[in-house]
């Protein structure tokens, strides 16, 4: 399989216009016609992951975290572009998913939703416009007269189709108006004179892959020398994607129990905890890596706990003025337990190619009592 095969698997899962506008996901190093034998998931990729992906003879790295975040202006064997100068000098290629992977059902977030007992769990915030529905509304303004040709050629190029229901539209009438110019051809009027026609304007639903033809329809069966039209893409009102889960809990938990779940199921190893450390907790939410933007959202949907990866000191206050109990994962270790279930999934979509997830990726931090 080649790199632009296995994208194409990964976006199957993780859609990367889920991702937040900030971000930077995508095929970031590499050939998408390179052939690919061995894929690497990590979280970060630092030297250790890339020496670990050399040993291993990877052809794709598959990092949640972008291995570039802005723009680079050189690329050394030194400073901070050393990593992506070994990765291109080793002819490998890096994708990463980040924050689509926490946006999509049953990736990070839905993950820690599922440690936590969160029933019917919701995206708290920064939510994205993105439908999985690939449709777009098509309008075009048509003479009266015209309108069942129009009409007619649109429906026969693939428009109008909703569930078992095909020729769909609407139309309304109106006036229209228009000036032709010096070097147009206008069915109706003359060049130098204003005109006012009695048009309709004729709207329908449009899937992706038709939209072209129905465009090109439409033109052929239009009267107008230049039709008027436009497309709109639609959004999917039902669902609606964002980082962060927030429901209440199956039944009402002791906090030391929770903070046991989460340690089994994530590998922590230690948890910051920020105020009351003996509640029952009975609503909860949860962000994985850094997500103090939404703590307000959080605090005003009234939840009892928030688990995320961290906080800075000015959003630890404010909960802990709040009321609201905190637990830190540290930033990766919120998010790394994942790997294992994408790997799964990427197997399931993909032949001959073997998944490994990093043995070398981990915390930067080192947990010690003192």
């Amino acid at each position: 399989m080649k790199v632009q095969d296995i994208a194409a698997a990964v976006e199957k899962i993780t859609p990367l216009g889920l991702a937040q506008p900030w971000d930077n996901v995508g095929l970031l190093i590499g050939d998408p016609e390179q052939n690919v034998k061995n894929v690497l998931l990590t979280i970060d990729t630092t030297q250790a992951v890339v020496a670990e992906a050399k040993e291993l003879e990877t052809d794709l790295i598959l990092s949640y975290h972008p291995v570039i975040w802005d723009g680079l202006k050189k690329i050394r064997t030194d400073g901070p572009s050393k990593t992506v100068h070994e990765i291109i000098r080793s002819g490998m290629s890096v994708f990463s998913i980040h924050t689509a992977l926490d946006a999509v059902g049953g990736g990070v977030n839905d993950g820690l939703a599922e440690i936590l007992g969160i029933q019917n769990a919701k995206p708290i915030g920064d939510y994205v416009q993105y439908s999985p529905q690939d449709y777009y509304k098509f309008v075009v303004f048509v003479p009266v007269e015209a309108m069942a040709k129009v009409a007619g050629a649109v429906f026969e190029a693939g428009a109008g189709w909703i569930g078992n229901y095909r020729n769909c539209g609407f139309q309304t009438e109106g006036t229209g108006t228009f000036l032709p110019l010096e070097g147009a051809n206008p069915a109706l009027g003359q060049q130098g004179k204003f005109e006012k026609v009695q048009e309709a304007r004729f709207e329908t639903i449009v899937p992706a892959d038709k939209v072209q033809a129905v465009v090109e329809a439409m033109k052929k069966a239009h009267p107008y020398e230049v039709p008027a039209f436009d497309i709109y893409k639609l959004f999917d009102y039902a669902s609606r994607f964002g980082l962060g889960r927030i429901g209440p809990l199956a039944e009402p938990m002791r906090l030391d129990r929770i903070i046991e779940a989460v340690k089994r199921r994530t590998g922590a190893k230690a948890v910051g905890l920020v105020g009351d450390q003996k509640r029952l907790v009975r609503k909860a939410a949860v962000c994985a890596g850094t997500c103090g933007e939404i703590l307000n959202l959080i605090i005003a949907a009234g939840a009892d706990l928030y688990l995320t990866g961290e906080l800075k000191h000015h959003q630890a206050l404010a909960a802990q003025e709040a009321g609201l109990t905190c637990i830190c994962l540290s930033h990766t270790v919120s998010e790394r337990f994942i790997l294992k279930k994408l790997a799964g999934q990427i197997r399931e979509l993909v032949d001959k190619v073997t998944i490994n997830i990093s043995k070398k990726d981990a915390d930067p931090f080192t947990w010690k009592s003192v």
